[in-house]
């Protein structure tokens, strides 16, 4: 006589773990099922996968992600490398991306590198270790041992916000020397011949700011006045920013490097009775929600970042899959020169 022992479906507090088998049973499907519910939804009909995540919540099970990966050589896990989410241009394609992703039961690891190579170089280092499925960096600016190790790696990498020559695999942003290039054509075009500049240490930022540079240099434009502060953009530094280049000589216009910046300028000139653009006129880069509401309304370039975010999950999800090969994948998202009130 054999006698078969059966584990109850639910956990009872008596320390064991729930399996996927215990899922399975409670769910009424194979555990095969379950794991293809779990890993590849869209391959399950919609009434299969709600029966098996009610049994998951049932049960309490918990994916061990470690197992999985190793028997399939993938940890469904996505890196997302960032300087920062203090505003929203960054977060709203962080918000995007990890939609995308988890649409397809894609996990993601998030780290701030607070625009610094070494510290980015620390993150890639510690993420490798986890064995991600894709990587996904912004800018393109990078150490080379970054480089050297993430090409060596073969793994998916995506830049964002940014396009280059030589991307290290796949890229998906827009061109910064093409904003500035075409920010003073347009304030030109306005008829402003004295400018001013305020920028953090990021260096796409301040790659917007020489182009802008270079192009006054191509019509006979004094050269502005530029007034570089210590990363991350606060108001604070607008202010003074502001304040440096007043010292100085006042411009008719301040180009900065980020809406955050132009705010802290208009907070300055505010505090000065200085009348926007009547005074001084202010020129941002952005388009932050705030943007269109403070006063004056402020003259911005937008980037929509949740259309990087959604292109870059995309193309994990297509080279996952094996659809691309790493030339494959260049895409120009654009701008938009966005005229308000402030210029």
């Amino acid at each position: 006589m054999v006698k078969k022992y059966e584990r109850k479906a639910v956990a009872t507090g008596s320390g064991e773990s729930v399996t996927l088998i215990d899922v399975a049973r409670v769910a009424g499907v194979a555990p095969m099922t379950v794991s293809r519910a779990l890993n590849r939804p869209e391959l399950v009909r919609s009434e299969t996968q709600r029966k098996v995540l009610d049994a998951v919540r049932k049960t309490g099970y918990v994916p061990n992600m470690l197992a999985g990966g190793l028997a399939s050589s993938k940890s469904r896990l996505v890196a997302i490398l960032v300087p920062t989410i203090a505003n929203s241009i960054f977060s709203d394609t962080v918000q995007a991306l990890m939609d995308g992703l988890s649409s397809s039961n894609y996990q993601t690891l998030m780290g701030l590198t607070a625009y610094s190579q070494e510290r980015e170089e620390a993150l890639v280092e510690a993420i490798m270790g986890r064995r991600p499925d894709g990587i996904v960096l912004a800018g393109t600016s990078h150490s080379k041992a970054t480089i050297e190790r993430l090409t060596k790696s073969r793994i998916p990498v995506v830049e964002i916000w940014d396009l280059a020559d030589k991307p290290i695999d796949m890229m998906i942003g827009f061109s910064h020397e093409d904003v500035g290039k075409q920010v003073a054509r347009h304030l030109l075009a306005k008829g402003y011949r004295k400018f001013g500049i305020v920028s953090v240490d990021d260096p796409r930022g301040l790659r917007r700011c020489e182009s802008l540079k270079r192009e006054l240099a191509k019509h006979r434009v004094a050269k502005p006045p530029f007034e570089v502060l210590p990363a991350p953009a606060t108001l604070q530094a607008g202010r003074e920013g502001l304040n440096r280049l007043l010292e100085a000589n006042a411009p008719e216009i301040v180009v900065c490097s980020s809406d955050t910046l132009a705010q802290g300028v208009l907070a300055e000139a505010a505090s000065r009775a200085m009348k926007v653009p009547r005074d001084i006129a202010v020129m941002g880069f952005g388009d932050l929600s705030t943007a269109a509401h403070v006063y004056p309304a402020l003259s911005t370039v937008r980037i929509d970042g949740a259309i990087i975010g959604m292109r870059a999950a995309q193309a994990l999800l297509a080279r996952f899959d094996g659809e691309t090969e790493p030339a494959d994948v260049r895409i120009d998202t654009g701008f938009a020169i966005i005229d308000r009130q402030s210029a």
